[in-house]
């Protein structure tokens, strides 16, 4: 089963082949490159499921037969800010703004919030659509915290500013390792191993 990762960001391709690794399923993941690039798709839904699904079909309208695209709308929500960044999490900083000034801007901006209301929680929305007009749709989340100053040299975007329950350390401390248990994205990803495993539809599409 070959998917197209609709993302041009090189850590998300990492971490999803770690993930499908891990699976022992037998998926390849591919990044949008190798099919000679993501559409632009103007993610003007207002969800991640929306975005996501935006993302998946532009791909998929340029890849061979019988592959797969999947696309990921992730972001981090944060409850002293109703939720923000939520969707807007890659552009938090402004339409032109790099990761570190996304971390840099929410480090600012919850700086007076006290310890108590510091809740958060990273969302993932997957989409996997392919052959047959299938569009499937998998969600995970991980509740936690965020810290006062960035912490860790690992993972990517603002995982040095949240503390998952159950923890004293970052995402970008505890590593790749326990990260791809516990992420919002492993979760998800856990919730479409289950349904390829079940579903006839993919199993006679992606031989």
């Amino acid at each position: 089963m070959r998917v197209f990762l609709a993302s041009g960001n090189a850590h998300k391709v990492a971490e999803l082949r770690t993930l499908a690794a891990a699976s022992g399923l037998p998926v390849t993941i591919h990044s949008a490159r190798e099919a000679g690039g993501m559409p632009p798709v103007v993610e003007d839904s207002g969800t991640f499921r929306g975005n996501a699904g935006k993302k998946a079909r532009a791909l998929l309208a340029v890849l061979p037969p019988g592959a797969w695209a999947l696309a990921d709308d992730s972001g981090v929500c944060v409850d002293a800010l109703d939720g923000a960044p939520g969707v807007e999490s890659a552009y938090y900083a402004g339409p032109h703004s790099d990761p570190a000034a996304n971390l840099a801007k929410l480090v600012e901006v919850m700086r007076p919030v006290p310890e108590d209301r510091r809740g958060a929680c990273f969302l993932s929305v997957l989409c996997l659509a392919g052959p047959e007009g299938v569009e499937e749709f998998f969600e995970g989340r991980c509740e936690g915290r965020l810290c006062y100053e960035p912490r860790g040299g690992e993972g990517f975007g603002y995982d040095p500013l949240f503390i998952p329950h159950g923890f004293t350390a970052t995402y970008a401390e505890l590593g790749d390792e326990v990260k791809s248990r516990i992420s919002h994205r492993a979760r998800a990803w856990a919730d479409l191993v289950s349904w390829v495993r079940m579903s006839r539809v993919t199993t006679s599409t992606s031989k």
